[in-house]
Formats: C-alpha cells, structure tokens, sequence
C-alpha cells in the first residue's frame, strides 16, 4: 500500500479526463482501508470507485483512495432465491453476466452500466424498467471518522430515482464495501416491456424470445442496445447519461404539452410525469454537436463525450448550455446526473 504524489487521474475516470490527486491511494482490504482512514484521518479525503459517474474539473485537493476491494459469494440460499453478496471494487457489468452464468435473475437489465458495485447504492442506477434498490439488501460500510462499520439496509437508504441516503443524510461519511444482493435461482421476473428489449429479441429470433426468453438473452438485448446508442469508454470518454430525465407536476406538464404536442413522457404517479432528457436535448438541437473536443454523441444525445483532449471545464460548459438552451426552450430543467468535481 504506497502513497503516491500528484498521481494522474486520467486512467481512473470514464471520460478520461487529465487532472491530479494531491496523493493517492489504492486499498484492497478492509484492514488497509482502516489503516488509512486512521492514519490519515485530518486530511481531506476523496473516495474514488470505477470513475463512471465523475466529471473532474480540477485537480483533486485530497487524499484520493481508491476503493479496489474484490470477491464474490454465495452467503445464503434456498430454493428460489440467493443471497449474493460482492465486494464494492467489482466491475458492476462482470457481476452481472456471473450472475448470468449461475442463472440468478435479477440484473440483467442493468448489463453493460459503467462502473463498481460499491456505488451501485449511491445512485440508485438502472435501466431498462429494473433499478439497484429492486435487488438490494444490505451493504456494509465504513465510517470515515470512526472507521467502524454500519449496516444499510434497503429500507433505510431511501431509494428514489437516482437518489438515496448516500448523496443527502450521509454524504461524505460512509464508504461502501460490500453490497448484498437477493436474486432468483428459478421463476425469473424477465421484464422485456422496457424501450427496445423486446424488438431486438424479435430480430435476434431465438426461439426463446419472443415467448420465454432468459435471462442472457435479455442480457444481451440490452448489450446490443447500449452498444449501438452508447460509446464505449475506452474508445471515447464518456460517463454515459450525463442527465437525469426530468419529472415534471402533471399540471404543469399539461401546459408545455399543449405547446410541445409531440413530447414523449411516462407517467411516475398520480401527479409527476417523467419525460426523456435526451429527446428534450435532440429537440433543442445538439444531438451529435461537437465544441471543440467536447460534443454530444451522434446516437444519443444524453451522453455528452470527450473527443481527445477535452478538459472538465469545457464539458462543464456544454451541459450546462444544453441545461440552459432546454429550459429556455421547453420550460424544463434538466439536472445533471453526473457528479461534477
């Protein structure tokens, strides 16, 4: 475990942005993590999982500590379920397709989502009809000052759309370091009513899947999805949805759709719709826009991406004239989903 001086970043964010740590450091175990927290405890602290959901602005004035805790394992099963619990330094997809392969039901939907299964709670992530706090039970975390550990469990971290306790009542206090979760062995939940799913299991034309799909053949629906609307990181810095969709009062959604007939929305409840970011940002016009080396991606205009040698301010600036062009436009505000540093 080695401390290292103004360390690069650019290989621990998605968007592969350049910026400094102050110091860093990489922890592999719970006893490390301690030893940090403890040895280190007046220095300000950044804690840094997979770097998927970060847009860095500037050098980081911290002790950077990255979280790369690993392992996996069954903790408890009976005939219809299991009990899986993984450690916070996971690669979130690489959990996914090994539940999969176990044929444990439950995350399919969510392949393919940049990131570590240690912040899968903070945001709450999702997609494709299925979201974290769906098969969340519990996770273990590490007091920053007291360096002793809490147990969360679903019910006390306040899920909401992309929101949970971890970004409000206990921001900055807590470090995740394990996360357990309750998944099907058999009468899976295969949930294909979401965006495309089920028009590219038609084309694929698995006999399965238009009937019975499994749970790889949703897997890898969704894959072919997010592959052919989302840029792969590696090949172009991105942090996938930039924005959250928006969810607007039912009466004053009436109004703009009086104005705006054509605008797509979901109900969410009795009072809220939620409407498409990225079809308010086409419709604003910058789909496939570029700024330099910052832009929106072509195929899908909630991702905005770094061409090269963008910096985290110039990202910055874009969002937030996309943010100001669709309030001035549609009347309605767009939040960054993307934590901005």
């Amino acid at each position: 475990m080695e401390i290292l001086n103004h360390f690069s970043l650019k290989n621990y964010n998605t968007f592969g942005i350049e910026a400094k740590a102050r110091q860093f450091v990489a922890v592999h175990s719970i006893a490390e993590l301690k030893t940090i927290l403890e040895q280190y405890s007046s220095e300000k602290k950044f804690v840094l999982g997979g770097g998927s959901n970060m847009l860095l602005t500037q050098d980081v004035d911290a002790l950077v500590i990255h979280i790369d805790l690993k392992g996996k394992k069954i903790i408890k099963e009976d005939d219809d379920f299991v009990w899986i619990e993984s450690q916070a330094g996971e690669n979130w997809h690489e959990f996914v397709l090994w539940n999969i392969e176990q044929n444990f039901g439950g995350l399919e939907n969510m392949s393919l989502i940049p990131g570590n299964v240690g912040t899968t709670p903070v945001q709450n992530i999702g997609a494709y009809g299925a979201e974290i706090k769906d098969t969340f039970i519990s996770c273990d975390a590490i007091n920053i000052e007291t360096q002793e550990t809490k147990v969360f469990h679903n019910e006390e971290c306040n899920f909401g759309y992309r929101e949970s306790i971890f970004k409000h009542d206990v921001k900055d206090q807590y470090i995740i370091t394990s996360v357990v979760f309750k998944l099907t062995k058999r009468n899976h939940k295969i949930n294909t009513s979401y965006g495309d799913i089920l028009a590219e299991l038609e084309k694929n034309n698995s006999e399965a899947s238009g009937l019975n799909p499994t749970l790889k053949d949703v897997s890898n629906a969704v894959i072919t999805i997010r592959q052919s609307k989302l840029p792969d990181p590696k090949e172009l810095g991105n942090s996938g949805s930039f924005f959250k969709n928006p969810i607007v009062l039912k009466s004053d959604f009436e109004k703009i759709h009086q104005k705006f007939p054509e605008m797509k929305f979901y109900n969410v409840s009795e009072t809220e719709v939620k409407v498409p970011a990225g079809w308010l940002i086409e419709q604003a016009g910058f789909k496939g826009k570029r700024f330099g080396d910052a832009g929106i991606h072509k195929n899908q205009a909630l991702v905005i991406v770094n061409y090269g040698n963008a910096t985290g301010q110039e990202i910055l600036a874009v969002s937030r004239d996309i943010q100001k062009t669709v309030f001035e436009t549609f009347g309605i505000h767009i939040e960054a989903e993307v934590n901005i540093i």
